[in-house]
């Protein structure tokens, strides 16, 4: 007899990880990605909490902990409301209301 229920597969937190910013740079729904992987949507939406928990904290254990140079500058009527700089002096200003989900991303990928 064969039971209807699958073998489940165990990941490793690095692997659940990526799966997440593989959905992330997808642009697919989470529902759609799922598709996509085979992958059992609540397992996904279960993955994507604990990394962006993780990562809001700064306890990615894949990336060791550093302090960034904050400048406060002057306040302006107009303009950007927030300037993260990086390193190599690249500059990133935004106003309010930001996705801060998407600046984290934006980030990430400019300093790889």
């Amino acid at each position: 007899m064969v039971s209807g229920r699958q073998h489940r597969r165990h990941r490793s937190r690095a692997e659940a990880d990526q799966l997440v910013i593989e959905y992330e740079a997808s642009g697919v729904t989470q529902a759609e990605f799922c598709r996509q992987q085979d992958l059992p949507l609540k397992t996904l939406a279960r993955y994507v909490t604990r990394y962006r928990k993780q990562t809001v904290r700064g306890n990615d254990p894949n990336q060791p902990q550093r302090f960034v140079a904050v400048e406060v500058a002057a306040s302006r009527t107009a303009g950007s409301e927030l300037t993260v700089v990086l390193r190599g002096g690249l500059r990133i200003e935004v106003k309010s209301g930001f996705d801060a989900g998407t600046l984290r991303q934006l980030v990430t990928v400019l300093e790889a």
